[in-house]
């Protein structure tokens, strides 16, 4: 049977092209019979499902966790807002009709927000400057990184030379030529007819440019993911939200979103130690995302202080919802059961009273303004070169005039915009024809047969050739590159020591010198002479200075002094700005000249209507440090000047930005916790440990202080010329004898043959400081400037003179270890962090950093003498209170006044507080003093509230100095 089987197998037996036919023609037929099924039996059916086949996920973001005060007073938290989004889910027949319209759509958008005073947010790094130039916004890394990122580059590694280099005219000319967005399309322009049709201008201003460039970019960075629209403009108010759902239909891509924002309260006694949040640097990002997976390219986080500080507790768990989109990226539809919540993140209590901080920053610019005040005289100019003592130093009220316009408290650009007052215009006319004397003037030094030697010119063309040669040249360009000038070089010498030669022989030398980097004035740098190089410098200065407002602003300086304007017709454009308000009662009176300019500004001062920091005169700043001397919490952190974060946080607010950042009392620079100034007397507390310590100071030891010290080759006047006489420990706390203390300090360096060793007296200097830990941070968790211990002139360093260089945050942990008599606290400014219903996820606690074991008769010793140095200070005259205190005077400069200080601590018998202020050139210690006795009185409710916090100038002004 099986034989007849497989003789019927070779009878039917095919070639096997033949069998591969018939199998492919079967398939064939499933094929056609499949095609049938998708195109015409069930086409519709595909065709309306297609679109639903890609899922993504898209993001949910969490709301950011509160701070509080130690009280559970809010200090930053969120609010509801509206942003505009703008999401590319168009379908376009050609890039250019994309570019025409996204194009058209951003200009519109601009049109509106413009309308009703709202702004698109800014985070590209390029903005115009005061002179209409493109700048960029960012320096170093971050300039490079922004570079990266515009020409497409992962890391900044891979940057072409051309665009490593590149300038910001050249990065907006590439964003919005042919090869990005086309805002003009060089290659085939725009016809009339397309401009008509997207409603686009023929062209755009500059900022119109910068504005439509930003809006692009940022769709840009997320054209990889389509479906995910991006925020163009937070916060907008409700006139915008409403003409944008009108025209949403038409406005392609663009929607009205809820979103939060962060809100500070009290923001301007606070900022510095809060900061400020903002979208994510590519840097942030890095190393953010090393902590956590919580964050993305839009992600809000925490730029500076306790928002950056607690970023991860504060930031919160992102949530997440699936969605369905085409293949263009539109999102089609939402999966609901998809959703994940985001949570939000945790709340965040800070040490800080609230009420105490507002206080304290009151009371210190009250006190800064008493001292502005009481030492300006009705006098142009001060010599102060031959100054025997700074706490004399007067405050011209020319000065104070100019100060208006120096820190563009008065806006001089504003003289020649539309709608500039009839005196703002007269100002001009006159400083256009100083502007063409002086500039004729430089364009003979700098070009004429007989240029002079810098020596014999005068003041004024000393100073506007000092600005050129050291301001303009070096400092803000790097034309003349400080890094290639031989500083041994005899003309180097000739110009800056001697000034025996012009500013002509001078640059005509750098040129020859290569001291002149011409690739910064001139494309042909390569192919120029020396001669040229100095033609095409003198060239580039005449055009430079006459866009300089710094410059400009010199120029006003002395019309000033020359009578040319007046002190009147600069008051009067206070009123014309709306610095001041016409209402105020003393226009008029100034107006009609029964008020004199000199009067008016003191009273102005004195009403804190112009503050200390607008002048940015000595004295414009200070702080306070105030702490719980038992347990290290810092109650108080207060630096004046602060400013409103608010401007800062969600959409940044440019012209804010830059006008902190050119502010000249430096709001942005902590004075509590980055400025760092010699101690002064309060290092003497450090010495008579030291003295204590060593056996140096006993209970028979004494000085007798004849008003000089005359040792081991030093001389030191005693602040008492005529002496103290003879002084035990607790005296010499009380009176601050600088020769008491310098005889410690030169006994802490006598060797074992008894020599002095200035190695030795520094080497015990180091070891007692550093037994407060003035050799460390404080614990502070915002940024701090590193302490400096002294390590030059052993004797002097130790009445708190040398090179010692502490921040006020440093001093009060110091204080907090005499307070308490020896316990060194890591102070903080962090309670604890809870959960959205306030159960406590993690508790901080000040650590201990070290103790001090010395006899409690001798902190006795040391206690009662600073008990005695408020008892013996004018400053507290009257105060019923136990305070122990100690003063400091600290001279940094002859010609500006010296910084003041104190450091105390109060009630003496149970410190519940201590504290540490300077006044930065504050004239005198007893009015750091004066500032610490309101803030004790505030704290412990010893005077009514009303009479410490007027709001007014201070009356107290202490300026002779005894310490």
């Amino acid at each position: 049977m099986v034989k007849k089987i497989k003789n019927f197998l070779k009878k039917i037996s095919v070639h096997r092209t033949t069998v591969l036919m018939i199998v492919f023609a079967g398939m064939f037929c499933i094929l056609i019979q499949r095609l049938f099924q998708l195109q015409i039996l069930s086409g519709q059916e595909y065709a309306e499902n297609f679109n639903l086949r890609t899922t993504k996920e898209l993001t949910l973001n969490a709301t950011r966790g509160n701070i509080y005060d130690r009280n559970g007073n809010v200090l930053a938290s969120n609010k509801l807002s509206y942003s505009i989004t703008l999401e590319d889910n168009g379908t376009y027949d050609s890039t250019r009709e994309k570019n025409l319209t996204l194009n058209s759509v951003a200009y519109e958008v601009l049109q509106i927000l413009q309308a009703n005073e709202n702004s698109i947010d800014h985070d590209f790094h390029i903005i115009l400057d005061e002179n209409g130039e493109y700048a960029f916004d960012v320096t170093g890394t971050s300039l490079q990184r922004f570079r990266a990122d515009v020409y497409g580059h992962a890391s900044i590694n891979d940057l072409k030379k051309a665009e490593e280099e590149a300038t910001p005219n050249e990065i907006m000319a590439y964003l919005s030529g042919n090869e990005r967005f086309a805002l003009t399309d060089a290659k085939k322009p725009y016809t009339s007819d397309e401009l008509t049709k997207f409603s686009l201008p023929e062209s755009f201003t500059p900022q119109e440019t910068l504005d439509i460039v930003t809006i692009r970019y940022a769709l840009s960075t997320n054209s990889f993911r389509r479906y995910v629209p991006v925020t163009i403009a937070s916060n907008v108010n409700e006139n915008t939200v409403a003409i944008i759902m009108e025209n949403k239909d038409r406005l392609q891509g663009i929607d009205i979103a809820q979103d939060t924002i962060r809100a500070y309260e009290d923001s301007i006694y606070f900022a510095p130690i809060i900061g400020y949040t903002g979208k994510a640097s590519t840097e942030e990002l890095d190393e953010l995302k090393k902590e956590s997976d919580n964050y993305n390219s839009t992600s809000i986080i925490g730029k500076t202080g306790i928002e950056q500080y607690m970023e991860t507790y504060l930031q919160g768990t992102n949530g997440s919802r699936k969605v369905y989109v085409d293949n263009l990226g539109k999102v089609l539809k939402t999966d609901d059961d998809s959703v994940v919540d985001p949570q939000s993140g945790k709340d965040v209590y800070l040490t800080i009273d609230k009420e105490l901080q507002i206080a304290a920053y009151k009371v210190l610019e009250q006190h800064i303004a008493g001292i502005v005040s009481s030492m300006i005289q009705n006098i142009k100019d001060f010599d102060r070169t031959n100054v025997d003592d700074t706490a004399t130093i007067p405050i011209p009220i020319y000065d104070v005039y100019f100060a208006l316009i120096n820190n563009s408290v008065i806006d001089i650009g504003h003289f020649t915009e539309e709608g500039a007052s009839e005196t703002e215009q007269e100002l001009y006319a006159r400083f256009e024809e100083k502007q063409a004397s002086v500039f004729e003037s430089i364009r003979q030094e700098l070009t004429g047969e007989a240029p002079a030697a810098y020596k014999d010119l005068d003041k004024e063309m000393q100073e506007y050739i000092s600005y050129i040669v050291n301001e303009l040249l070096m400092t803000k360009t790097g034309i003349l590159s400080e890094d290639a000038i031989d500083k041994t070089d005899a003309t180097y010498i000739a110009w800056t020591t001697d000034e025996s030669i012009s500013l002509q022989e001078y640059l005509t030398y750098a040129a020859s010198q290569n001291w002149i980097d011409i690739s910064k004035i001139s494309t042909e740098g390569a192919y120029l002479d020396s001669s040229e190089v100095y033609q095409a410098l003198a060239a580039y200065l005449e055009e430079a200075l006459a866009k300089d407002t710094a410059f400009s602003k010199l120029l006003y300086k002395y019309m000033l002094q020359s009578d040319t304007i007046s002190g009147r017709q600069v008051c009067t454009i206070l009123y014309d700005q709306g610095v001041l308000s016409t209402d105020d009662g003393d226009y008029e009176a100034l107006i009609s000249g029964r008020l004199t300019a000199y009067d008016f500004m003191k009273s102005k001062i004195n009403n804190l209507e112009i503050k200390p920091s607008q002048l940015a005169l000595d004295p414009c700043s200070g702080s306070l440090v105030a702490t719980d001397p038992n347990t290290g919490e810092i109650l108080a952190c207060v630096t004046y000047p602060g400013y409103d974060n608010n401007r800062l946080a969600n959409q940044m607010d440019t012209a804010y930005y830059n006008a902190l950042a050119a502010d000249l009392s430096q709001p942005f620079y902590n004075k509590a916790t980055q400025q760092r100034t010699a101690p002064g007397s309060t290092f003497k507390i450090v010495t008579a440990v030291a003295g204590l310590e060593e056996g140096i100071i006993t209970d028979d030891f004494g000085v007798d202080c004849t008003g000089i010290f005359n040792k081991a080759g030093y001389s030191i006047r005693c602040w008492n010329h005529g002496g103290h006489g003879w002084l035990g420990l607790q005296s010499a706390i009380k009176e601050s004898c600088n020769v008491f203390f310098d005889e410690v300090g030169y006994r802490l360096g006598l060797d074992s043959e008894e020599n002095f060793s200035e190695s030795l007296g520094l080497e015990k200097l180091e070891q007692y400081a550093s037994l407060f830990d003035l050799d460390k941070n404080s614990g502070i968790e915002i940024s701090e400037a590193s302490p400096q211990i002294s390590d030059k002139n052993a004797v002097p360093s130790y009445i708190g003179q040398g090179t010692h260089n502490y921040t006020t945050s440093q001093l009060a942990r110091y204080v907090t270890t005499i307070a308490n008599s020896g316990t060194s606290y890591n102070i903080s400014l962090l309670d604890k962090v809870t959960d959205s219903d306030g159960n406590v996820i993690e508790d901080f606690t000040p650590e201990v950093q070290s103790t001090i074991d010395l006899k409690d008769s001798e902190w006795n010793t040391i206690h009662a003498g600073m008990r005695q140095v408020v008892q013996n200070n004018e400053a507290f005259n009257g105060m019923n209170y136990s305070v122990a205190g100690k003063t400091g005077t600290a001279q940094q400069s002859k010609s500006r006044p010296s910084h003041g200080l104190f450091i105390g601590y109060a009630p003496v018998e149970e410190p519940q507080l201590a504290l540490a202020v300077r006044i930065a050139n504050g004239y005198s210690s007893a009015n750091a003093a004066s500032v610490a006795r309101e803030v004790i009185s505030y704290k412990f409710d010893l005077q009514d509230e009303a009479s410490l916090l007027t709001g007014t100038a201070s009356s107290y002004v202490g300026t002779s100095q005894t310490d």
